[in-house]
């Protein structure tokens, strides 16, 4: 390719859609080695993991091998990460789980065609909030409601898999305390060597993780297990197996969308799509800022809405970021997103020539799987740390922990989330205002709380309100300036440093305005310093700075303060020049 071919490629239209563009002009055998063994590695315990999460979700596994292929194949043509690895997840699988089953029986072909409903509609909906760049509204999931909801989805997962380690059958729950019911009322059912099978897997996958963290724990779990069950013939006294698994690749096929299928199914893919957006942004911003490169927001909402989309028509569930997976593929030197599709080929070669082998894994080797990587997601020191940095924070990560567990997913991130906005309103409507006194010496000003050494000036009081003002606070800041005025009755001046107020609206204008002609009225003045430009046009336009006088805006309360007492030397020296005037202060 010449020169300028390539530049002409690299200008056509589809380069603003496909992130390909953007990398492949350069790939080199280099960069293909390094994705070749990052894409191999992460393949080798994707297998294994893509099943164990299929069962969870409630299809069958192969459904897991599915969504391990499709997607995985559209997201390096869209995503702007070059160490995310796609794929199925705990987390997903649960949300799955708990939304499908309200309408269908798990491992049905009715439910799994919701499912791939669910990847298809989710998808959209990622797809949308990507071209309309409106990726910010992942903000809605603030770090303690995801650490709630994480914490009480790993409980609620590994409580759900214990019947597989216990071997016994039990009534499906999407409540943690009714499953637990359940499995004491079915202790004597225990089937004893599906538990030494689950346990030992369980104390395998334990050690791995602790003494060697970069062993491919899933897929050595499942390979002793397997070879268990067929040597020693488990499946023969009740141990259950995965069994046969049709090999092939999926076909392309329609998905059976309805108006009821859509009505249903929203409200779970809405939880979804902000779920997987936060687990692909959260860990596409961590490896770009270690490996110093650039991560697009509304692309990857694209990309990840796209893999979901074309997934589905290839009987694909749906798919986002794994962190384990990812932390593994990057371990692994992977250099762009086609470590992804390396490998997507990797499972098809398995799920074409490989299906046998796969027989005899043990459903309780799978559920070791899923408890002892999702329990991972239960990390007590962040709650910790929430409560020790603000309380307020460890109570919504609290709350979000015990809706999720007791109501549900999907009603769990929406009561997290009505907690965090409830708790951003409340802070907002009831700013910090500190009273500022002067540092000796300098032209600083700062809060008398926080500086012993800063001092007060007579009549003087000086408030900084540090947040924007709007309707949501307007009462508040406009009453707190009249109960200062009343409770101190030397006050002659109100300066408000509003250096920190980056907006404000008429609803707060009209406050001011308000507590301006009452204070007024109570011969006080009121001054402002460091008004900024978007802020002194809005007073301008409702009229609040020909009210209070252009002559009392100042670029500093330093320069506001300065005016004060000057003005106050001149009244002072123009009295003891005017003795009519000397006398009438006197009799005051």
């Amino acid at each position: 390719m010449s020169r300028l071919q390539r530049f002409e490629f690299r200008r056509v239209p589809v380069r603003r859609f496909l992130t390909i563009a953007d990398w492949l002009p350069s790939y080199s055998f280099s960069t293909l080695r390094h994705d070749l063994i990052a894409g191999l590695t992460v393949s080798v315990i994707l297998i294994p993991q893509a099943m164990a999460y299929a069962l969870l979700a409630g299809v069958p596994p192969v459904y897991g091998l599915y969504a391990s292929i499709v997607p995985l194949l559209v997201y390096p043509l869209f995503g702007t990460s070059r160490h995310i690895a796609l794929g199925i997840t705990a987390i997903d699988a649960l949300i799955i789980s708990a939304a499908v089953s309200l309408f269908a029986t798990p491992m049905t072909p009715e439910y799994i065609a919701l499912v791939i409903v669910l990847a298809l509609i989710t998808g959209i909906i990622q797809l949308g909030l990507g071209l309309f760049k409106l990726g910010f509204v992942v903000n809605l999931l603030s770090g303690p409601v995801i650490t709630g909801f994480m914490a009480a989805a790993a409980l609620t997962i590994s409580v759900s898999q214990l019947k597989y380690i216990a071997g016994v059958s039990i009534d499906r729950s999407s409540s943690v305390i009714e499953t637990v019911g359940f499995l004491f009322s079915s202790v004597g059912e225990t089937h004893l060597p599906t538990l030494a099978l689950g346990v030992s897997s369980i104390v395998i996958l334990a050690l791995l993780v602790r003494f060697v963290p970069r062993a491919p724990g899933p897929l050595i779990v499942a390979v002793i297990a397997t070879l268990a069950v067929w040597l020693l013939k488990m499946n023969d006294v009740g141990v259950s197996v995965v069994g046969e698994i049709s090999a092939g690749l999926p076909a392309l096929s329609a998905v059976e969308l309805s108006f009821s299928n859509i009505r249903n199914l929203t409200p779970a893919a809405i939880t979804l799509a902000l779920v997987q957006f936060m687990a692909v942004m959260s860990l596409g911003k961590m490896y770009a800022a270690k490996h110093r490169y650039i991560i697009k927001p509304n692309r990857e909402l694209i990309s990840i809405g796209m893999s979901n989309i074309v997934g589905s028509f290839f009987k694909s569930m749906p798919v986002s970021a794994s962190f384990a997976r990812s932390a593994v593929n990057e371990r692994a030197g992977s250099s762009t997103p086609a470590a992804n599709a390396i490998a997507a080929m990797a499972v098809a070669l398995a799920i074409m020539f490989l299906t046998g082998l796969l027989f005899y894994l043990p459903e309780a080797a799978l559920a070791a799987i899923i408890i002892v990587t999702v329990l991972g997601l239960i990390d007590i020191e962040r709650v910790k740390f929430l409560f020790r940095a603000k309380r307020v924070d460890g109570l919504i990560a609290v709350v979000t922990f015990l809706a999720t567990l007791v109501i549900g997913i999907t009603e769990g991130v929406v009561i997290g989330i009505t907690a965090s906005v409830i708790a951003i309103m409340y802070r907002i409507s009831r700013p910090n205002v500190a009273e500022l006194g002067h540092l000796p010496g300098t032209r600083s000003f700062r809060s008398l709380d926080r500086y012993p050494e800063a001092e007060r000036i007579e009549g003087v009081i000086i408030l900084r309100v540090d947040a924007s003002f709007s309707f949501v606070n307007a009462d508040f800041l406009r009453d707190l300036l009249l109960e200062r005025s009343v409770l101190e009755a030397d006050i002659r001046e109100i300066v408000i440093d509003a250096s920190s107020i980056n907006d404000l609206d008429t609803s707060a204008a009209t406050a001011l305005a308000s507590a301006a002609r009452t204070l007024r009225d109570r011969e006080i003045e009121i001054y402002f310093g460091g008004v900024k430009d978007p802020v002194l046009d809005t007073m301008r336009l409702c009229g609040l700075l020909d009210q209070v006088g252009e002559d009392h805006f100042f670029l500093s309360p330093h320069r506001a303060i300065q005016d004060i007492l000057d003005k106050r030397e001149q009244e002072k020296t123009e009295t003891e020049n005017d003795p009519a005037r000397r006398a009438t202060e006197q009799v005051h």
